[in-house]
Parts: C-alpha cells; structure tokens; sequence
C-alpha cells in the first residue's frame, strides 16, 4: 500500500504534469485508486491541486492577462486584439461550463472503468493524430473567429469524459481550424485558466455543502508540487511543441490505453 504522504506528492505531479499535456490529467489520477486501490484524498486535496495549476498559468501568462483586463476599459486601438482574444476565451468557455452543469450528477457518479479510460485514450489519440496531418498548421490564435472559439468550446466538451483530456481536445480542435501546434497549445492552455476556475468553483460549492476534514500539509504540498511542475511543464511545452509535434503524446496514448485493456 502507498503511503499517504507518497501518493500526495504522486498526485500532485500527475496533476501538475498531465492538467496542460495532451494526456488527460483525470484519467491519470483516477490511475492509482483503480489500480493500486489507493484512497480518495477528497475534495478538498482536489482544490488544492486545481488552484495550483491555475496559479502556474495565471503566472505564465501574467502579461497577456493584464492586457486582456486592460482591454475593456479602454477604447485603445493598441489593445483591440486583447479584447478580442478575451472574448474567444470567454465564448470557448461557455459550451463545458454549460455541459457541467447539465451533467453534474451524471459525471458524480463516475460510470467509467479502467476500459473505458483505456478506450478514449486510444480514441483521442487517433484524432488528434488525424487532425495533425490534415491541418495546415499556418494560423495564429487572432485569425480565430467567434464560430471557431465556439467550435473549441463544444470539442472541448468531450474532456468531460476521463480519458479524454481538456487540452488534447482544445489542441485537437485547433488543429482542426489551421492554427499551428504552438499557437493551438497556446489557446488551449490560456483556455484552462476559466475552465479550472470553473472546475474550482465547482468543487468549493461542493466542499460547503458537505462535512470536509482537511489536513492543511497535505493541501500546502499538493498546491505547491502542482503549481511548480505546471509552470515548468507550459514553459517547456511551448518552447519545444513546434519540434515534437505530437507523436510522443500519441504514441504514449495508444501504449497506455493497450496496456490499460491487457490487465
């Protein structure tokens, strides 16, 4: 058996690895409890890793953020493509945040198993492939339209399902649309900044209604270890996407998911 501590730090850097990386961060952290029978670390550990990414990209893209707040109160020139790549953000939000709500006590109920996870990895590989040999790869996020934001918002609807993964649909649907593997990454990622906002609310409403005990250790290294390997892993992402591609993440996929099926 795991120790708890041990399956902290684990969890944490799943969390802070997998939440930007085309490899679905909810399939990998259900990986230990339905492998290993490892315990629930709660709701409130599941804050705690959340707000961590959300600190890292927050922190990440610090300056396009304050362009983006700066935007809308001021009828600057300078600052129209801000206030249009807030706007994208805002409308390729809308679709998941509407279909959590409709689905909530469906996605509660948590009606997946080990090859299901497998299946949709093995599923998303595949289009994601597919969508990176056909796209031609030459757009920048500001030739996005609002019919594209909104194409984003409702492919990103599948991260829903555990083994998805929230930017490898993000990825995928950019590709789709002709950005370039840098410039969709890039969307993907300033796109989880509402979308985890969102998943924190969420939680927190969840934590309120319910009788939580929470171990403040436990919280402060899950958002720490998070935080860290979540900056580290965007920096690096970005700077080395346009020469990997997506080969590794497929390939990593296709392995996991076969291997998930076999045992």
């Amino acid at each position: 058996m795991i120790s708890e501590i041990i399956l902290i730090i684990i969890l944490s850097l799943i969390q802070g690895l997998t939440e930007f990386l085309p490899i679905s961060s909810s399939a990998h952290l259900l990986l230990p409890n339905l492998l290993f029978g490892t315990k629930d670390l709660g709701l409130s550990f599941d804050v705690a890793t959340h707000a961590g990414t959300l600190v890292a990209v927050i922190m990440y893209f610090k300056e396009e953020i304050k362009r983006m707040i700066k935007s809308f109160f001021t009828s600057s020139k300078e600052f129209t493509e801000d206030r249009s790549l807030a706007v994208l953000l805002i409308v390729a939000t809308i679709p998941i945040v509407m279909a959590g709500l409709a689905s909530s006590d469906i996605i509660q109920q948590r009606l997946f198993t080990l090859n299901s996870i497998a299946l949709m990895n093995i599923i998303f590989a595949f289009i994601l492939y597919l969508a990176y040999k056909i796209s031609p790869k030459t757009k920048d996020i500001m030739q996005l339209t609002l019919f594209a934001a909104i194409f984003i918002g409702f492919f990103q609807i599948f991260a829903l399902i555990p083994g998805a993964s929230r930017s490898g649909t993000a990825i995928t649907a950019g590709l789709l649309l002709g950005l370039s593997m840098k410039e969709a990454s890039k969307f993907s990622f300033m796109l989880g900044i509402p979308t985890i906002l969102g998943a924190l609310v969420f939680l927190t409403i969840d934590i309120a209604s319910a009788s939580v005990s929470i171990n403040l250790l436990h919280l402060i290294i899950g958002f720490v270890i998070s935080s860290i390997i979540a900056f580290l892993t965007i920096k690096y992402f970005l700077l080395f996407v346009e020469k990997i591609g997506v080969a590794p993440f497929i390939v990593y996929r296709l392995a996991l998911g076969l291997i998930l099926i076999i045992i």
